[in-house]
């Protein structure tokens, strides 16, 4: 089966903050975009997160066609799915709940369309498991929140065939997504194991009262953390090297790495921890409520993309390389 058609009128299925953030970016990119959710106040709630995210989305840069008239809404799945290209799913993660969706949409979704999934830790094995045709069903799980984080993981089961692996990367990529190929399933994927394996470490250095919950976020925010929104850590120690580059770390400076490796440390997770933990944030957080710590991140992300996307293209001014759909 060919899964190379073109994509023009995409499915969300769930509008929770990751589907609805899903269908702000579809939109913004000029999709026809249908949406099904049976929770009461589904389809208010996501117009109005559309509403509140069209602004950076503006910011970021608008495609060609897009418009939040595209969006329809219906609770009935079968509808929404019946005529549409792509699938992005986002229901809740149970993997009981997981495999009997997925076989209700291969039902009524057309044979040719992709059914992905947002799923940040079910594997797509497990999710095709009923279902007629689980050659089509793969995750691709962004990161929160979809309509600014490039990043997409692209995950196929074990009846998932390569075609479609391979489509999905490509459509990822044509609305500007930074889609990778996870070669082998594993729970939680790759980038939250990679913030499980840091913040393991965060939460022994708290316990073991090397460093307060401030100064830990501090030692990430101002130390690797920016490093790493511009390359990635392999690439930074290349830089590390030297003149002499990957090579030169790797004979030189990898034996000392791993032998800190073998010091680092599993916390005990206990109730004390959590607490310090809660009040260290809180401190931290100060009066400033939830949503608006998240839009000032978002407005730091949009200018760190922005700059990157500056750089990538060989300039030093104007707006993000728009996106066409």
């Amino acid at each position: 089966m060919s899964y190379n058609k073109p994509i023009r009128r995409i499915a969300i299925v769930g509008t929770g903050v990751i589907g609805a953030s899903w269908a702000a970016e579809y939109l913004a990119r000029g999709f026809d975009v249908i949406a099904t959710d049976p929770a009461p106040n589904a389809e208010a709630n996501l117009r109005k997160y559309i509403d509140e995210a069209w602004k950076d989305l503006t910011s970021i840069g608008l495609s060609k066609g897009a418009s939040r008239d595209r969006l329809t809404f219906t609770t009935d799945m079968k509808e929404a799915l019946s005529k549409a290209d792509f699938v992005q799913e986002n229901g809740p993660e149970r993997p009981d709940f997981k495999i009997k969706l997925f076989a209700q949409m291969d039902e009524v979704t057309p044979v040719d369309s992709l059914i992905a999934s947002s799923s940040s830790g079910i594997t797509p094995s497990v999710m095709q498991t009923n279902c007629k045709h689980p050659e089509r069903v793969l995750v691709g799980h962004p990161f929160n929140p979809p309509h600014i984080v490039p990043l997409v993981e692209v995950v196929g089961g074990t009846k998932t065939s390569p075609e479609a692996v391979q489509q999905a990367l490509a459509f990822y990529a044509s609305i500007g997504k930074k889609p990778i190929h996870l070669k082998k399933e594993l729970p939680g994927h790759v980038g939250n194991r990679l913030q499980a394996a840091l913040y393991k470490e965060i939460m022994y250095l708290i316990q073991h009262d090397v460093l307060s919950v401030e100064d830990a976020d501090v030692a990430v925010s101002y130390g690797p953390g920016p490093r790493w929104g511009v390359m990635g850590p392999s690439l930074q120690w290349h830089l590390g090297g030297g003149a002499g580059g990957i090579k030169h770390f790797m004979d030189h400076l990898m034996d000392p790495l791993a032998a800190m490796i073998k010091t680092l440390g599993t916390p005990h997770v206990t109730p004390a921890l959590k607490q310090t933990i809660v009040e260290g944030v809180l401190r931290e957080a100060g009066n400033r409520p939830v949503d608006e710590l998240a839009q000032e991140e978002n407005e730091l992300l949009i200018g760190l993309l922005r700059s990157r996307a500056q750089a990538e293209n060989g300039t030093t001014k104007g707006t993000t390389k728009q996106v066409a759909a």
